[in-house]
């Protein structure tokens, strides 16, 4: 019997729809906003530029809704079920590593660590296969959002390297709202349960429940469930298009491995502690060869030999309408060299409404553009740091229970 595509594919849009009209889908879609409202005011209060918050989150709440069917759909294909994953647990387990860092809310790190004690200790019991195969779909569907939009509506800010060497980076945010079909396992004859049945081939489920091991009818049913998945990274070494297809495609391969370990797992018990193992492991790889690269590799955004570089350009700027672009070097205005944002303010109070503009994109080819600019008007840009600027941001989490020692510790003196 083959693959019934076309039923799985109407039935996780339907369960899919069914979530979007839910209000608790909304109030998810409201703290999205409420997450791009806080990044624009950030926006704002360093460059002036306002952007809207609005734009951002129904833009993400496309991409969600496709993520969304995508997760459905490999989720029922793989036969990850939602019975005896343990989700309070995964929950709790979350907000308590998040204490030691908030990076640490993810649930890569606390299913690796709920399946680990299930393993060792055998309490609580929890479907390893199911779980690692959740986390797997999740985590894949979030590296295709990644590719897709990951890069859109970048924050330009300066940021202090590990050497101490301020530089020009890109702060990169997503946040997206995820309608999900999920399955569950009911024991029961077709006869003996309502709703229209798929009939299924024999090789499926992959991932094969445990907790259902011995039973002949079982019976699955799809049912809507609201997620969310976030993405946040800084470009520090490259443009941030180059740096989300990296991120993604890290990402993707440890999906694909943990997808591939849970269904091993799922037919061989013995071996759940593989998928247990690589979930946390796996995922603080994935960090760490971000971050290397990111913060050893060689800074894009810093001063040239000559001219001025371009970290950034506001929207509908003379800068953005006579197509300067992040990475480019502007070289001269109306014929004088520019080389400093000083240099470059002087020029500009010396040329008309209209002047010619040299600069080289990032490709390094020469272009000279005709500007048009309102008198006294900013050009747009956006420079990268000069020797004696400070960083405009900082993205070190601390730690949140260590800051509440330090906090207690200091009333208590």
């Amino acid at each position: 019997m083959s693959f019934p595509w076309v039923e799985v594919i109407f039935s996780s849009a339907a369960a899919v729809l069914q979530i979007v009209i839910q209000p608790f889908f909304w109030l998810v879609v409201l703290l999205v906003w409420m997450q791009y409202r806080r990044m624009m005011k950030t926006k704002e209060s360093i460059y002036g530029q306002r952007d809207s918050a609005l734009r951002i989150s129904l833009v993400s709440l496309v991409y969600g809704i496709i993520g969304g069917l995508l997760g459905s759909f490999l989720m029922i294909i793989f036969g990850v079920t939602i019975n005896g994953l343990g989700v309070a647990w995964i929950w709790a387990i979350a907000l308590l590593l998040m204490l030691f860092s908030p990076r640490l809310l993810c649930f890569s790190y606390a299913g690796g660590v709920l399946a680990l004690f299930s393993i060792l200790l055998g309490f609580p019991e929890v479907n390893i296969p199911g779980l690692m195969g959740l986390v797997a779909v999740l985590h894949l569907v979030e590296s295709v959002l990644i590719l897709l939009s990951g890069h859109q509506d970048p924050l330009p800010v300066y940021v202090r390297t590990p050497g101490g060497r301020v530089v020009g980076a890109f702060n990169l945010q997503k946040f997206w709202p995820i309608p999900l079909a999920v399955m569950m396992v009911l024991l029961g004859t077709a006869e003996q349960l309502p709703g229209e049945l798929i009939q299924m081939p024999d090789w499926w489920p992959l991932i094969r429940p445990w907790e259902t091991a011995g039973h002949q009818d079982l019976t699955y049913q799809i049912l809507p469930v609201v997620a969310a998945l976030g993405y946040g990274e800084l470009a520090i070494t490259c443009l941030p298009r180059e740096r989300t297809k990296i991120s993604a495609s890290h990402l993707a391969v440890f999906s694909i491995v943990l997808l591939g370990l849970s269904v091993l797992a799922s037919h061989y018990p013995r071996l759940a502690i593989l998928p247990a193992l690589f979930s946390p492991l796996g995922h603080e790889l994935v960090i760490f060869l971000g971050r290397r690269q990111e913060m050893q590799g060689r800074p894009r955004f810093v001063p040239p030999s000559s001219g001025l570089m371009v970290l950034d350009v506001i929207k509908g700027s003379p800068a953005h309408r006579a197509g300067i672009r992040s990475g480019d070097v502007i070289k001269s205005v109306a014929g004088q060299p520019v080389n400093s944002r000083y240099e470059l303010h002087q020029a500009l109070g010396f040329v008309g409404s209209v002047f010619m503009l040299e600069f080289t994109d990032g490709t390094g080819e020469m272009k000279r553009v005709r500007v048009r600019r309102e008198i006294g008007a900013s050009l747009g840009e956006i420079s990268v740091p000069e020797p004696g600027d400070l960083p405009n941001v900082d993205f070190v989490m601390g730690s949140p229970l260590k800051n509440l020692l330090k906090g207690l510790l200091k009333k208590l003196h």
